[in-house]
């Protein structure tokens, strides 16, 4: 299991069930974070929210993004798919993992979609208390993993 596609696979599989997630995005140079209801499927991260909640105008603005869980870093690029009971797999995914939410909020007519391509993931690992800093570069498909020593 050296290949990047064998790494990946790994690490998404630590996603199958729903995260919540920080999701962080900006306008103008002004950064906002949130918590949200995160579930993946197919390598592709999916959220929903409001049209009429300020992520949603940032992300129209700058879809730039980032996640954020424990030691995971995963930068990408957001777009909007739309309303979310138009794709049944996010529904039955986020039904399973976030049914509270999706009862509550997917029905809602100003609730969309949105799917995040990662561009870039950090992970920070530790390997008998000894640092290792895991980077999944999306772009190049390039893996590494490198022990942290500092200066």
């Amino acid at each position: 299991m050296n290949s990047f596609y064998d790494k990946y696979t790994a690490f998404l599989s630590e996603f199958i069930n729903g995260k919540t997630m920080v999701l962080s995005t900006s306008e103008n140079d002004i950064v906002s974070s949130r918590m949200m209801s995160v579930v993946q499927i197919d390598g592709i991260f999916y959220f929903q929210t409001d049209v009429t909640f300020r992520k949603y105008h940032q992300i129209l603005t700058n879809n730039n993004v980032a996640l954020c869980i424990d030691n995971i870093q995963i930068e990408g690029i957001c777009k909007e798919l739309g309303h979310p009971l138009d794709n049944l797999s996010f529904c039955k995914c986020f039904k399973k993992c976030f049914k509270g939410s999706y009862d509550a909020y997917t029905s809602l007519k100003s609730e969309r979609l949105f799917a995040i391509k990662p561009t870039f993931i950090e992970r920070w690992l530790y390997d008998k208390g000894d640092p290792y800093i895991e980077i999944f570069d999306m772009k190049t498909h390039v893996y590494t993993i490198k022990q942290y020593i500092g200066l």
